[in-house]
């Protein structure tokens, strides 16, 4: 069974920078796509960026050039480096791959 574990979420102020960790519980984790979606209460889940298992990347066209994936084959770990936040960045932030979903981890950007 598949199990993806996010964290580092938290408070962070405008310009600020957060770091989040996904922990993927499964084989063949370096054969696999993995992305970042995002939830801000009132709307859809969007997605925000997402790395393929050459580890070529694509985002959001409203966090390119301030969030970075990335992923570590070794540690079956995906991380989602998000820099000069913003309070539209405020959501839950759910890793995705496998056809499965996180729990989620909050992010709150204030002003």
């Amino acid at each position: 069974q598949v199990q993806l574990v996010e964290s580092g979420g938290g408070l962070a102020q405008t310009g600020g920078s957060l770091r989040l960790s996904c922990a993927v519980s499964v084989s063949y984790f370096r054969f696999r796509n993995f992305s970042w979606w995002r939830q801000a209460p009132g709307n859809q889940r969007e997605l925000v960026a997402e790395i393929t298992s050459g580890s070529s990347t694509n985002y959001s066209p409203s966090v390119a050039g301030r969030f970075t994936i990335s992923r570590d084959n070794a540690k079956n770990m995906v991380y989602l480096q998000m820099n000069n936040l913003k309070p539209d960045d405020t959501a839950v932030y759910y890793c995705r791959g496998f056809d499965t979903w996180g729990q989620g981890t909050q992010v709150t950007v204030s002003s």
